[in-house]
């Protein structure tokens, strides 16, 4: 727990800067490191506690964020004037810090609906998926007639939502880009979530249903089918016949109860969106507490956005209950060096402005703060974006570090709810799992009080300790898997946001 009223923080007692809890004015003397601040510095900015040469490494959390690019003098603000990125070596010591893990007997419980599978969902929907951007406008036509009033005699189900892309066509069949997206569309078209799927294309675009069913091994049925607005008479047919469609599935999907099932069935897709220099402080630290928790009750939890553990990855390779999976990482960082350098851009290009004005300098400095979500228990395995997760435990899926891309990925994968911290404020949902808000400060949860859903800002009020707050979040987890409605729910968002990640060339 931190102190109350603290001015700055030192997060390891090596680290050569400090993190400033308010706005510090010039001349300020910091008493506990002894030094005065030489200049203005915002809240949830960096100041120097000691003199750095000009390309000596600079350190926080005791890891290194980046290289002095010119002298910095104590009481100095440390920020994008003074500090830049270069390359450096990282210890991957492979599996080093693997452990045991001590389960919980027995575990905690939420109330889930149990499919025929077995498999255990959060939320009941049923969807309208589209093949193509063509035939998004039909998709949301069909959803939007099934409003909360028309759905009054279906009591048990959550809703019909459209899930619409901008992308299906103008690609290569046998692309990299294209196997994503079967992958990503195929997950959303079995997510437990989804008590049933109606696909519509238009009926000329490469990414064809046909396609999807075949190659994805998707058994059409009752609850799964495909139509294209081509040969269902054009817009005005293909609505009412995909209205039609949906109504067919509304009576079964309506059959689905909650019943007390074990949180093992959880998996928790982690994310963090608009952080600040308080991300790595209060919200990630606590969800990681929440993560091991639920690692610890059998449950999995899944660490993504690959560009934005850059420079931290060696961390995680530590975990890896083996070489192989440590390897499986590294490969991945690898490719993503490779494909910025292709794209002509850099791993640094990430923080954003709204990043940096939160006090986040570097991409190294974002990654050590960012993979505090994953906890401290063992890295079990390494996915493919969209690739199904059915490891049990803390895992890695490559995704970008944008957020609507990564999330869909994760829920591709099977995330049947996500974590999303944030400093800066994000709203965010993305249906047909639930997202619940984590705010890094109190001042962010006053200011954005109806998109929020947790105050992690008590940690550096001094009011909670990230265990504390952990477990706060693990009991919000379980109520919200169990049907309690999260912010973003309650706004409506989740059916927009899903974007899958494009690869390869536009033709």
């Amino acid at each position: 727990m931190l102190t109350e009223h603290a001015l700055a923080i030192q997060l390891n007692r090596s680290d050569d800067v400090v993190i400033a809890c308010q706005e510090i004015p010039a001349e300020t003397h910091l008493h506990e490191y002894g030094v005065t601040v030489r200049e203005t510095v915002p809240a949830g900015h960096k100041i120097a506690i000691r003199n750095i040469s000009a390309g000596a490494p600079v350190r926080r959390y005791n890891q290194i964020i980046g290289f002095a690019s010119e002298s910095i003098s104590a009481g100095q603000h440390v920020h994008v004037q003074n500090l830049r990125v270069q390359t450096f070596d990282r210890d991957y010591a492979f599996c080093t810090e693997a452990k045991p893990t001590s389960y919980i007997r027995p575990g905690a419980t939420f109330r889930g609906i149990v499919r025929s599978d077995g498999r255990v969902a959060t939320r009941n929907f049923l969807g309208v998926l589209t093949t193509v951007n063509c035939s998004a406008t039909v998709a949301k036509r069909i959803a939007e007639v099934f409003s909360a009033d028309a759905l009054k005699e279906y009591p048990n189900v959550d809703g019909v939502v459209a899930i619409t892309h901008t992308t299906g066509c103008g690609m290569d069949i046998h692309g990299e880009g294209m196997e994503v997206l079967r992958h990503t569309l195929s997950g959303y078209a079995r997510h437990v979530n989804f008590a049933g799927i109606l696909v519509i294309g238009l009926g000329c675009e490469v990414k064809q249903a046909e396609d999807l069913f075949s190659t994805q091994n998707l058994p059409a049925g009752p609850l799964l089918s495909s139509m294209t607005i081509q040969e269902s008479g054009g817009t005005v047919g293909a609505i009412r016949i995909g209205v039609e469609r949906i109504r067919e599935m509304l009576p079964i999907a309506n059959r689905a109860t909650r019943e007390t099932v074990a949180a093992r069935n959880l998996i928790l897709g982690l994310q963090c969106g608009g952080s600040d220099g308080y991300s790595g402080i209060t919200a990630n630290p606590a969800l990681g507490a929440a993560v091991d928790l639920l690692v610890r009750h059998g449950g999995t939890a899944i660490l993504s956005e690959t560009p934005e553990i850059y420079g931290a990855e060696h961390l995680l390779t530590r975990r890896a209950i083996n070489q192989e999976i440590g390897e499986k990482l590294v490969s991945r960082i690898r490719w993503w060096e490779e494909y910025t350098a292709r794209e002509r851009g850099e791993m640094n290009n990430n923080p954003s402005p709204g990043n940096k004005a939160g006090g986040l300098t570097t991409i190294l400095e974002k990654s050590l703060g960012a993979i505090a979500k994953g906890g401290t228990t063992n890295l079990v395995d390494v996915y493919q974006y969209a690739e199904t997760v059915a490891a049990k435990g803390l895992v890695f899926m490559d995704t970008p570090g944008y957020d609507p891309v990564s999330a869909t990925g994760q829920v591709a994968g099977g995330a049947n709810l996500i974590c999303f911290t944030t400093g800066r404020g994000s709203v965010y949902g993305c249906k047909p799992s639930p997202s619940l808000k984590l705010a890094t400060s109190s001042r962010l949860y006053r200011q954005m009080a109806d998109d929020m859903d947790i105050n992690c800002g008590e940690i550096l009020d001094g009011q909670a300790s990230i265990q504390e707050v952990g477990e706060r979040i693990f009991r919000l987890i379980l109520e919200t898997a169990s049907g309690r409605r999260s912010r973003s729910e309650a706004h409506g968002f989740g059916a927009e946001e899903f974007v899958p990640w494009m690869l390869g060339a536009v033709m």
